[in-house]
C-alpha cells in the first residue's frame, strides 16, 4: 500500500524527478522531501538548499567541511569563531529530518550553527551521518558515536596536520552533544551508550563530555500523548503525527514498532535511566509541536531518576521553528533559545 504524508510547508519546490516514473510503485512518500520505491529506490528532494561551507551568514565564523570517516562517507561541517581567544568549548551536533531527510549543507542548519557558534562563543562540529531507509538505525546512532570517538582521536593527537586548525581552537575538556529533532535522539543515544560505560567525564579521557542539548526530542511509542491526539497542527508545521509514523516506518529495523529501545526511550526494554551516568541535560520543546508531552514525559524520567535536568518551552511555536521559521514568533523564540544554549554551555 502506498502511504503518502504530508511534509515541511516549502511552497513549490523545483525537483527533478527524471527516471523515477521507471521505478513502479512508491512504497512510502513525505510529500516534498521523500519518496520510496517498492523497489527499493529512493528520491530525495531539495526542499531545502545545500551552501558550501564558505557561504558566509555570520561574517565573524570560518566553516569547514572535513571528511571523518572514509569508510562511511560520514562528513561534518565545522564552525569556528573568527575571534576566538584561547580554547572554546565543542558542540558536537547531529542535524534533524527523521533519520531520513536533512544534510549538515543544508542552509538552514548552516544558518542556525553559524550563528549559534557566534552567539555561544562555542566551536560546532555538525555531522553528515548516514540516513534512514538506506540505512536504517542503528546507523544513525553508530555514526554519532563514531563521530564522537574521532573527536577522542583528535584530542589525543600530540602532532601538527591538517586539522590544526579547529584543533588548536578547542578545549576538549568542554565537550557537549546536542541535536534537534531525530538529532536529538543520536545526541541522547550516544550519551547513553556512553553512561554505560562509565563517567562522561572520564569514559572519553581526554575528552570531558560536559552536557547534553536536546532540542525538540524526536522520540515515539505506541501509546499516543495527549499532545500526539488533540494538537492540531497548522499548514505550516514541520512535523505531524502522520509524518512521524513515516519516518520511523522508514528509520526503525523492519518488523520493529515504536516501542522500540531506538524509538522511546522510555520502553520497558530501554536501559533503565537510573543505571546511565548521564551528563546535565538542556531539553528544549516547542508548545505548539507534537512531541511536547513526550519531551515533557521524558524530562519528569530523567528526574526521577536523579539526573540533573533544565527544561525551557518555547511559546507559540512547532518543531523545528529555530531552523525553518515558520511561525511568526520563531525569531524571538530563536533568540531565547540561542540565549539558554549560551547559558548552558557557558555554565559548564
Amino acid at each position: 500500500m502506498r502511504r503518502r504524508m504530508g511534509a515541511l510547508p516549502m511552497g513549490d519546490p523545483r525537483f527533478n524527478l527524471q527516471g523515477s516514473k521507471d521505478q513502479g510503485a512508491v512504497l512510502e512518500e513525505i510529500v516534498g522531501l521523500i519518496r520510496v520505491y517498492k523497489n527499493g529506490h529512493v528520491d530525495r528532494l531539495p526542499a531545502v538548499s545545500d551552501v558550501p561551507c564558505t557561504w558566509a551568514p555570520e561574517a565573524n565564523v570560518t566553516s569547514r567541511d572535513v571528511v571523518i570517516n572514509h569508510s562511511t562517507g560520514v562528513w561534518a561541517r565545522f564552525y569556528v569563531p573568527n575571534k576566538a581567544q584561547g580554547r572554546l568549548p565543542l558542540l558536537l551536533y547531529f542535524h534533524g529530518g527523521g533519520f531520513c531527510v536533512g544534510s549538515a549543507a543544508w542552509s538552514c542548519y548552516h544558518e542556525f550553527l553559524a550563528r549559534l557558534a557566534s552567539r555561544a562563543g562555542c566551536l560546532i562540529m555538525s555531522v553528515n551521518y548516514r540516513l534512514a531507509p538506506e540505512n536504517r538505525l542503528p546507523a544513525a546512532y553508530e555514526d554519532g558515536l563514531a563521530a564522537t570517538r574521532w573527536v577522542r582521536q583528535q584530542a589525543s593527537y600530540g602532532g601538527s596536520d591538517e586539522f590544526n586548525w579547529w584543533r588548536t581552537h578547542c578545549n576538549f575538556a568542554r565537550v557537549f552533544l546536542g541535536g534537534d529533532s531525530a538529532g536529538a535522539s543520536i545526541a541522547h543515544s550516544v550519551a547513553a551508550q556512553l553512561g554505560s560505560l562509565g563517567d562522561p567525564e572520564t569514559v572519553l579521557k581526554p575528552v570531558c563530555l560536559r552536557g547534553v542539548i536536546l532540542i525538540q526530542p524526536f522520540f515515539g511509542g505506541e501509546a499516543r500523548t495527549e499532545s500526539e491526539r488533540n494538537l492540531v497542527q497548522a499548514s505550516r508545521s514541520a512535523l505531524s503525527l502522520t509524518t512521524s509514523d513515516c519516518y520511523w516506518r522508514m528509520a526503525l529495523p523492519l518488523g520493529c514498532n515504536r516501542d522500540h529501545p531506538w524509538c522511546n526511550p522510555l520502553a520497558k526494554s530501554a536501559p533503565r535511566l537510573e543505571g546511565l551516568k548521564l551528563p546535565p541535560v538542556l531539553v528544549c520543546i516547542s508548545e505548539m509541536d507534537i512531541l511536547r508531552d513526550r519531551n515533557q514525559e521524558f524530562c519528569k524520567a530523567l528526574r526521577s531518576a536523579g539526573k540533573s535536568v533544565e527544561q525551557a518551552m518555547y511559546a507559540g511555536v512547532g518543531h523545528a521553528f529555530q531552523v525553518l521559521h515558520n511561525y511568526h514568533m520563531s525569531q524571538a523564540r530563536t533568540h531565547e533559545m540561542l540565549a539558554h544554549i549560551k547559558a548552558f554551555i557557558s555554565s559548564r
